[in-house]
């Protein structure tokens, strides 16, 4: 069985607040998605970051649980 999609999209104004490496944006129909990965370097960096101490208090502050 052929199954043709024909579509026309219009699109006068996309935003996108984030999106990170893991993250898949489509738009119309796709018969395979094909991951893509690709990481730039927009700081300049020559070097790794810094380790955190260890430490039994995390990194964000959680609220209370609920």
């Amino acid at each position: 069985m052929n199954l043709f999609v024909s579509q026309t999209i219009v699109i006068q104004q996309l935003r996108v607040d984030g999106i990170t490496n893991s993250s898949v944006l489509q738009v119309g129909s796709a018969g395979v998605i094909q991951p893509v990965s690709q990481l730039f370097n927009t700081g300049g960096y020559t070097g790794p970051a810094p380790q955190i101490p260890d430490s039994d208090i995390p990194s964000v502050p959680l609220g209370p649980p609920s």
